[in-house]
């Protein structure tokens, strides 16, 4: 009986009654489903954010370049051939991070014997240490990623290095027909850092980095022939 009798009471107060009308008072639209009405709108107008997107590294279309000096009278310039690795990437947010992973030895010179010198002990230590990694995350300028606040493993060893980000774009591959992102970076550091002390002095260690990537969002498509029909 009481549960009853509150709702009557509830009835009776919501419902204006004049006493020229026996109709009830559209107030009770107002106490009611004004606030409704509010949390609605206030959700409709909160932004949407996109989660974050993978980007798959394609091996065809990046590659790590570097340039160095040889004896203080000329600057030698080289590559990795083989890197793999994903990036993160949540534009809505402004926000995502890299992971990286090179080959120590598929560095090319474009010179037989400093490619081979290039992996002993003395230098990448290639059998040891036969990969390279690179982890970071993404800073914006705008709505745009600028540069990667990040850390290179090298040789076992740990060491900052930051990439500005020069160029940065993204569309739909004319080929695949999905979305792809590609990027120019350029960076530094010295070798010495990572145990390659060997006419390093002086500044003749210093490395700098010159680096294309493209990268597929959520995985790499499959090869052009692999798609050919018979």
């Amino acid at each position: 009986m009481r549960r009853a009798t509150d709702m009557a009471v509830l009835y009776q107060e919501s419902y204006i009654v004049s006493p020229a009308s026996a109709h009830p008072s559209p107030r009770i639209f107002v106490m009611f489903l004004y606030p409704r009405l509010l949390v609605l709108f206030a959700l409709v107008a909160l932004p949407a954010y996109a989660a974050p997107e993978k980007y798959v590294i394609d091996p065809d279309h990046t590659y790590p370049s570097f340039e160095m000096p040889h004896m203080g009278i000329s600057v030698w310039r080289g590559k990795f051939t083989r890197s793999s690795g994903e990036v993160t990437l949540d534009l809505a947010a402004r926000s995502g991070s890299v992971n990286i992973e090179i080959a120590s030895g598929s560095i090319d010179f474009g010179h037989a014997g400093m490619d081979t010198h290039a992996v002993t002990d003395d230098w990448l230590n290639a059998s040891k240490y036969p990969t390279m990694t690179y982890a970071g995350t993404l800073r914006f300028n705008g709505d745009t990623p600028s540069g990667v606040d990040g850390s290179l493993t090298l040789r076992g060893v740990t060491k900052p290095v930051k990439l500005t980000i020069n160029t940065f774009k993204c569309i739909d591959h004319p080929y695949y027909n999905k979305p792809v992102c590609g990027a120019d970076a350029s960076g530094e550091f010295d070798r010495a850092d990572f145990g390659m002390t060997q006419y390093a002095d002086n500044g003749m260690g210093r490395i700098r980095l010159q680096i294309q990537v493209e990268a597929f969002k959520d995985k790499l498509p499959a090869p052009p022939e692999a798609t050919k029909k018979d």
